[in-house]
């Protein structure tokens, strides 16, 4: 099998990067990034995340819709990594114990700010939670980073 060359390549090294990331050993999950400006996060939501009144805690919606808009923004980007600068969060369901999919789609901006939108989607098809972010270009190469790797 020959390697990845291009688009495809930067995609599984940002892949490979949300999987290196030390936050991620508390959350089961994986990313998946299929087309440029898109990006797909599997997780699972269990009783470990849950808040006082039995459901998931905001910080589980936050993490997986900033990670799925971020990643989508960052496909575009193949030389720096991008830090949120803002994130609006509105959610609609509670979560419950199962699994769940965070779609990032970006949404404008080329250059220096991106932003990007993502959404959660609980174990029956219904949309949990959508948020909206900026993004900005930092001074951090990707190549920097441990877990980017370009096969």
């Amino acid at each position: 099998m020959q390697p990845e060359s291009g688009a495809q390549a930067h995609f599984r090294a940002l892949e490979s990067l949300y999987a290196e990331a030390p936050i991620n050993r508390f959350f089961e999950s994986s990313l998946e990034i299929p087309e440029s400006g898109f990006a797909r996060i599997h997780f699972a939501i269990d009783e470990r995340h849950y808040h006082a009144g039995g459901a998931a805690h905001g910080t589980s919606y936050f993490k997986m819709l900033d990670d799925a808009a971020f990643y989508a923004a960052n496909s575009l980007v193949t030389d720096r990594f991008l830090l949120t600068t803002a994130f609006n969060l509105l959610l609609t369901r509670p979560l419950k114990a199962g699994p769940v999919i965070a779609e990032g789609r970006w949404i404008s901006g080329k250059r220096r700010v991106f932003v990007a939108d993502a959404r959660l989607i609980d174990a029956d098809g219904e949309e949990a939670a959508r948020g909206t972010g900026t993004f900005m270009r930092s001074r951090i190469p990707l190549a920097d980073l441990p877990g980017y790797r370009m096969t």
